[in-house]
């Protein structure tokens, strides 16, 4: 066979290989689409190089970058990496392909987005337009040495999330190491070993902030979401995302699907009276979506995590509550009215661990009927004087 030419690249049309140089090959695909290929032995074994599209690639310049190659190998090089270092992607590009590569591990959309979000805040600024490649360990300083002391918990997140995606780097081979690493422990200042826990009033204090609530100018929906969450000891995002179907006004229940629960198990939360109450108030809140505390300013979306935050700060709780240390505070009233330990775990759908849950099947509805009654009627009197929770 003599030298492929232009000509004869043009002219050829039966799928093959034809051989253009020593490692060169053009080759034409059944469809009739053709392409330059480079057989090149790498480490002591063959590889087939992709060199671009002809016409697109003249023979001239595949020749050309095919010499390279062979120069780049003979003298100990690797094409392929540098091949590879063409398409790096940036740290932005790779946190997105990484977010996609663990959301079937994460139960909802939420926990994506927040971890997407974090690395928008934090990392993003200083890593987001570098290449994964280029990052080196005091770029990954320079984002968390600003809050490593002072934001410990977010420091921690933003850390782990930025080793999760130059892990997945590592993986793809974009990186040859994780700067994010146990390397820079040594030059990152102490983390506060306490851990701050969500403020929480006391509990002889939570009818009257109830009471400071309802006369607020905030929106009937955030205000009786607020309620209801304190009567029933619920998590923030379960009772704003509370939906009509899960409410059975017969059986006095709440049944909050798996989904939506931190620990991935259906909760079943008995209803007082004064739940029930707030629940009936919300009826006409309903915008058709299904929603029991729907926003009023986007209709058919359950009201953002910051709108029953915004109340405690509108009315001068925030120093000393948040919306989850109400929960703090119900386990507080349990442990000091010496309610059972294990009634009060299962109000709030903590799982018993050990020996003792091992054993444990009853979600103990009956008896957590009784404590979520008493726990409605201690939030219902301030001192000596009955206060109603409803209008």
């Amino acid at each position: 066979m003599g030298t492929l030419t232009v000509a004869r690249a043009k002219s050829l049309a039966e799928p093959g290989l034809y051989r253009a140089d020593p490692t060169l090959y053009l080759r034409i695909a059944p469809g009739g689409s053709k392409s330059w290929i480079q057989r090149l032995a790498i480490d002591g074994r063959r590889h087939d190089l992709g060199l671009g599209g002809f016409p697109l690639v003249t023979l001239a310049e595949a020749r050309a970058q095919a010499y390279e190659n062979r120069r780049l190998a003979r003298s100990g090089g690797d094409p392929l990496a540098a091949k590879r270092r063409a398409k790096t992607p940036t740290f932005r590009q790779a946190a997105s392909s990484t977010c996609d590569a663990l959301r079937p591990r994460w139960r909802n959309r939420k926990h994506a987005t927040d971890w997407i979000a974090t690395l928008e805040r934090h990392a993003h600024p200083v890593l987001g337009n570098l290449t994964v490649d280029r990052i080196r360990r005091e770029d990954v300083l320079r984002v968390l040495t600003p809050i490593w002391t002072t934001r410990p918990e977010t420091a921690r997140r933003v850390r782990q999330r930025i080793r999760a995606v130059l892990r997945w780097c590592w993986a793809h081979g974009y990186v040859s190491e994780n700067v994010a690493g146990e390397g820079i422990d040594g030059a990152l200042p102490k983390m506060p070993a306490v851990k701050q826990h969500f403020r929480a009033l006391p509990y002889s204090e939570v009818a009257r902030a109830l009471e400071t609530v309802e006369a607020s100018q905030a929106s009937q929906a955030a205000k009786l979401c607020l309620r209801f969450l304190i009567l029933t000891a619920a998590r923030s995002g379960e009772a704003r995302g509370a939906t009509w179907p899960e409410i059975d006004k017969e059986a006095r229940e709440w049944r909050i699907p798996a989904d939506r629960m931190k620990g991935g198990a259906t909760h079943r939360v008995p209803l007082s009276e004064a739940a029930l109450a707030t629940l009936e108030r919300a009826r006409s809140l309903d915008d058709g979506s299904g929603l029991v505390f729907p926003s009023p300013l986007r209709s058919g979306r359950p009201l953002s995590n910051m709108t029953l935050t915004k109340i405690l700060r509108n009315q001068g709780l925030a120093a000393r509550a948040t919306v989850h240390g109400f929960r703090s505070t119900f386990r507080d009233w349990c442990a000091e009215t010496g309610k059972p330990r294990e009634i009060a775990e299962a109000a709030l759908a903590h799982t018993v661990g050990g020996v003792e849950g091992a054993y444990f099947r009853s979600d103990l509805l009956v008896r957590r009927r009784v404590l979520m009654d008493q726990w409605a009627a201690f939030l219902t009197a301030v001192q000596d004087n009955v206060v109603r929770l409803y209008g």
